[in-house]
């Protein structure tokens, strides 16, 4: 099997259609995130910095409105259908290139990078830690590093919650939880094991930041969402209309425990990570 062979026929096919098509919503959802990452990343005037697992495009355009004309920005992934909404969002930015390429091997053109960047677009390789070894090298000497992802489910409700209400659906698929070292939005919830990828990748001053704030939504609309985007839908891509149906009373139902006057609140925890090349 090639290297990330899955994840590019999951980001290539119906899943990363379906990303596609909700990315203004997903956009909203994980804004404050990519801000907090953003932050962190601290991009500055004339830089040039890869957009690592970009999507749409969000985080490389505001990356690009930081470096300004003298910067550039090159936003690297897998997903052909998010690459194309995120060069339709891009149209007359001249300091923009999106590249459908797996950061895992490929060194995008524009390296060396003054910094690197991602918003929940590294805890999907297949060998993490050869991934980072090749984003050093695709990285000026002292450049920096700054990504999001996600701490353990267990302290994510909105994931948690979700998947525990469906699990036992006829039809629906709620995987095992996966092995530690496998790709997923978990992969990297471990601040030890974040620390030795890193380092084994060439990665120095390593600081793995908590980041906590919650969803706030109408609880119709966020159930609704919650089975249209994300790991519920994939759970549920096999699933018949009467199990959909099921499956909806029941989050609506786990979402209302964490709801005050139809107002659903859902922690949501992750890491900040910070390194320099």
């Amino acid at each position: 099997m090639a290297p990330n062979e899955d994840m590019i026929a999951f980001w290539n096919g119906p899943g990363g259609e379906a990303w596609a098509r909700n990315a203004d919503e997903q956009d909203r959802e994980l804004q404050a995130l990519g801000d907090a990452g953003l932050d962190a990343l601290a991009a500055r005037d004339g830089e040039s910095v890869l957009d690592v697992g970009c999507g749409p495009g969000t985080t490389t355009l505001a990356l690009a409105r930081l470096v300004g004309v003298t910067g550039r920005v090159v936003g690297v992934d897998i997903s052909a259908p998010l690459l194309e909404v995120g060069r339709r969002r891009a149209a007359g930015m001249a300091n923009v290139d999106f590249v459908e390429a797996d950061a895992q091997s490929a060194i995008p053109p524009g390296a060396p990078f003054d910094a690197v960047f991602s918003r929940f677009g590294v805890m999907f390789f297949d060998d993490p830690r050869a991934a980072f070894a090749n984003l050093h090298a695709a990285t000026a000497p002292d450049g920096r590093l700054a990504f999001v992802c996600w701490q353990d489910a267990e302290v994510n409700p909105w994931f948690r919650v979700t998947m525990a209400a469906i699990a036992d659906l006829p039809g629906v698929d709620v995987p095992p939880p996966p092995h530690p070292d496998a790709p997923g939005p978990f992969s990297l919830a471990v601040p030890e094991r974040v620390h030795e990828i890193l380092a084994a990748g060439g990665w120095r001053d390593v600081d793995v930041q908590a980041h906590e704030d919650e969803i706030v939504d109408d609880l119709d609309r966020r159930a609704e969402f919650t089975l249209r985007q994300g790991p519920a839908a994939r759970a549920l891509a096999a699933a018949d209309d009467d199990v959909r149906a099921a499956a909806l009373v029941r989050v609506r139902d786990a979402f209302a425990h964490e709801s005050r006057d139809g107002v659903v609140h859902l922690r949501r925890a992750a890491w900040i990570v910070t390194a320099r090349a």
